[in-house]
């Protein structure tokens, strides 16, 4: 095996080692969940497990942290349409609008949040890690796509950052009220009527003239 597949088979093994862990965490908490069936989900040894990782605590924290850059990827992708819209602005936000929701409604994205604050008094600083690379990450990569649509005149010139603030309250704050703050999933017919309500005011509030046209 070369050297360059040995690291490559590394960090497979790690990345396994960390989702697996993630599911457990989520399915059975932190102070539940054991090492030993973390490495069974994972299909490795105990040992290799602490090879990667040096304790629970550090898996833990690991594993968050990895869930949330997989969330805030998907986050980012969701808006990955803005770049380039096309004639029609509202059915560019429409849809990245829908894909959004859809991530934050995700089993996954509701299990990192879960998991995130209810151990919040055992690890406090691991939500701001999370936030920083979920919520964060995605209002700054939102900001400069409406930044750009200013520049352009699809939409009307004011602060984008408060724009992109805006946009994010007008999905998550109902979806938050929809799902009884996480105690329900959220049906597939439900977000599309929350995106499509969001958008439409968030057209109303920011585009110009010939954009909320179509």
């Amino acid at each position: 095996m070369t050297r360059a597949n040995a690291a490559r088979g590394r960090i497979d093994k790690r990345r396994a080692i960390l989702e697996a862990a993630f599911t457990v965490f989520a399915r059975r908490g932190y102070n539940q969940a054991c090492v030993q069936e973390i490495a069974d989900a994972a299909e490795v040894a105990k040992p290799t497990v602490y090879n990667h990782l040096n304790d629970k605590e550090t898996l833990f924290r690991h594993a968050v942290e990895a869930a949330a850059d997989t969330v805030g990827t998907q986050c980012l992708d969701a808006i990955e349409r803005l770049r380039d819209p096309g004639a029609d602005l509202p059915a560019a936000l429409t849809d990245s609008a829908r894909r959004l929701l859809r991530v934050c409604a995700s089993d996954h994205a509701r299990a990192l949040r879960s998991l995130t604050y209810a151990q919040l008094t055992t690890f406090p600083d691991l939500a701001d890690t999370v936030q920083e690379r979920t919520s964060r990450h995605l209002a700054d990569a939102l900001s400069d796509r409406l930044a750009r649509l200013m520049l352009s005149g699809r939409l009307r010139t004011t602060d984008p950052a408060r724009a992109a603030e805006h946009f994010l309250a007008l999905l998550t704050g109902p979806l938050e009220a929809r799902s009884r703050l996480g105690s329900r999933k959220v049906s597939a017919a439900e977000l599309r009527e929350l995106a499509d309500s969001a958008v439409d005011t968030f057209v109303r509030a920011y585009a110009t003239t010939d954009t909320a046209g179509g």
